[in-house]
């Protein structure tokens, strides 16, 4: 399993359980294998859906990815499947393969094979609610009546409290069909935008695993709080 290649590091980590006195015993239980995080990215798989306003969280993660060096090229429970160590943290990434309205299909068998609590898991997803280009971390939440988030919350036995990245993408003009809206490409403003809001994800994504979900959001979201004011004015839309 992909998993074995973490076991040096994680084995440089951890003492042996046989103690040979109690000043060693209670030295040794100080330390503890690194727990890794799993970053997952939704979206819908195949040419059709690539630079979509749906697939930002797909691109996510392969910006984040290159960033880092990190192949994405094995399939594993259902997903583009890749391995890393940032800052010396273990770090998973995922990007469901089975649609969007069934990632949790893949996104609940991989948290529970590597036992990975859900405060280890962030997933980060498409968000009309937000501006576009706007960023928002958290540590729990509902679904927002996103079909992606639903599935993961249905195979995480309803349990919501794991972290998320929202990208937001705005709403769309008039009277257009939410589902068409976010099956389409962005314009011009609209995917510089989120080309931006991508490279400042790959940066909150680092600080999530060296510095932990509580901090990187703190200074994530203070920052990206009017950032929409101050470059784009009050539009809720990239049109």
């Amino acid at each position: 399993m992909p998993w074995n290649r973490f076991m040096p590091f994680l084995s440089k980590c951890c003492t042996s359980t046989v103690q040979t006195s109690s000043s060693y015993s209670s030295f040794s239980s100080s330390f503890s294998p690194i727990q890794p995080w799993l970053f997952v990215g939704l979206g819908n798989p195949g040419e059709k859906y690539q630079s979509t306003r749906h697939n930002v969280g797909f691109d996510m993660i392969d910006a984040f990815a290159q960033s880092q060096g990190i192949p994405l090229t094995t399939h594993y429970f259902k997903a583009l499947f890749g391995e890393g160590m940032v800052d010396g943290v273990p770090v998973l990434l995922a990007k469901p393969q089975t649609y969007m309205n069934l990632s949790g299909e893949s996104v609940g068998p991989l948290a529970a094979y590597y036992k990975l609590p859900l405060n280890r898991v962030l997933v980060a997803f498409d968000d009309m609610d937000l501006p576009c280009g706007v960023l928002r971390l958290q540590p729990k939440g509902g679904s927002g009546r996103h079909n992606g988030l639903k599935s993961v919350i249905y195979h995480f036995r309803k349990n919501r409290e794991f972290c998320r990245l929202r990208i937001g993408i705005g709403r769309p003009a008039g009277q257009m069909d939410p589902k068409a809206f976010v099956l389409q490409k962005f314009n011009r403003t609209g995917r510089e935008r989120i080309d931006s809001a991508v490279r400042e994800g790959v940066d909150i994504l680092k600080m999530v695993a060296a510095r932990g979900l509580t901090e990187a959001a703190k200074l994530t979201n203070a920052d990206q709080k009017y950032k929409h004011l101050r470059s784009h004015g009050i539009q809720t839309n990239d049109d």
